[in-house]
């Protein structure tokens, strides 16, 4: 009997740790660029500053709306996320030619000081397109989303509060089931409203009495204090098992080379304990998304050997939604910084994707100072 209870406790022991050391099956076959396809794209420079003003962008958007293609980016004086950081957008007709950035929205104060805001993504719903941006003070507090519709793309509406403490990492994107879902840090808005605009309510995989609020700053504790890495800036996308994955990237001391998943088996109605996967990362952001074929992808930095780099820009495809081993370099060229600034560096950063007629459309910061934007032929992808 002694012996019977002694192997049944062995196989338990041998069946947790089986468990918890298995990393999920979400991961790429990226090592180096050596021998990578490298694709033949097009691209266009949206915005370069002058020596003198403007000299920070990041956070870049892009839809198609109308027959115009419509950018959205944060617009800094020289620093990344500082005071006085506006919002702003450009559009074309044509992919190559862009008109010169308009402001959609400037900050207000706070104790005489000016609030800091952040483009937050792009979403259209019947003809009406949505912009959305994220505020807080200087010193990452009173964060708060906001929204502004037109739908000419020139006229907008005054700013909509949307009532949620939270500056997304990526605008709203539409589950199989019609409900929108906000990818950010730690916190998931989501919304039956298809207008975009209405009732949102938001989770997280952390308990709630451990957040207020979903920035910049704000990710670092709840992480601690429950043993993970620093996790932030999520992207998803959905299997027709109807399960939602968000991958995650870790940053700082934390960083180890690879992303963390969070899943959704209830229609984002409550998450999964993130664990870390074997889907490599430089520390930067990413945007996944479907093809036409069904076939999921994602363009972003996995290098691990150049940390902070982000070069080259890469997209990973999956056949089955889990294994990204079709692997194609988008771009690798060099940009040059004009000036320096605080955190700006980065060749690729923080890429977001459009796919239409045929093409695939990339938005990027460079060195986060210009906006750049590149597309390509799909038919280039197996």
């Amino acid at each position: 009997m002694k012996s019977i209870r002694l192997l049944s406790l062995i196989l338990i022991g041998f069946c947790y740790i089986n468990t918890y050391a298995q990393q999920p099956a979400i991961k790429n076959t990226y090592h180096t660029p050596q021998g990578l396809p490298k694709l033949e794209i097009e691209r266009s420079m949206i915005f370069t500053p002058n020596d003198t003003s403007w000299l920070y962008s990041h956070h870049p958007a892009i839809i198609s709306f109308k027959g115009k293609l419509i950018a959205l980016w944060s617009n800094g004086f020289k620093d990344e996320d500082s005071p006085g950081q506006r919002v702003v957008y450009a559009t074309s007709t044509d992919f190559k030619h862009w008109s010169a950035p308009e402001v959609l929205q400037t900050p207000s104060t706070t104790n005489d000081t000016l609030n800091v805001l952040t483009a937050a993504g792009l979403y259209e719903h019947k003809g009406t397109l949505v912009a959305y941006y994220g505020e807080y003070t200087k010193h990452r507090t009173q964060t708060k989303l906001w929204a502004k519709t037109t739908t000419d793309g020139v006229h907008w509406s005054k700013p909509i509060d949307l009532h949620v403490p939270l500056i997304p990492n990526h605008g709203p994107q539409r589950l199989q089931s019609g409900r929108l879902l906000i990818s950010g840090n730690f916190m998931f808005p989501y919304t039956d409203d298809a207008s975009g605009v209405g009732v949102w309510k938001y989770n997280s995989f952390y308990a709630r009495d451990l957040y207020k609020q979903d920035n910049s700053a704000t990710f670092y504790a709840p992480a601690k204090v429950n043993g993970f890495p620093p996790l932030c800036e999520g992207s998803f996308y959905q299997t027709p098992d109807n399960k939602i994955h968000m991958l995650l990237r870790v940053t700082g001391q934390g960083w180890k080379g690879r992303l963390w998943l969070t899943e959704s088996k209830d229609n984002a109605q409550t998450w999964s304990k993130p664990v870390e996967t074997a889907f490599s990362d430089n520390d930067s952001k990413f945007h996944f998304g479907h093809l036409p074929n069904g076939k999921v992808y994602y363009v972003g930095i996995p290098d691990t050997l150049h940390h902070y780099d982000r070069n080259p820009l890469i997209i990973s495809v999956a056949d089955d939604g889990k294994l990204f081993n079709h692997n194609y370099i988008i771009s690798d060229e060099v940009y040059h910084l004009k000036k320096e600034g605080l955190w700006k560096g980065g060749q690729y950063g923080y890429p977001h994707t459009l796919v239409k007629d045929g093409y695939m459309y990339v938005i990027i910061s460079r060195q986060k100072e210009s906006i750049e934007i590149l597309r390509f032929k799909i038919n280039q992808l197996h």
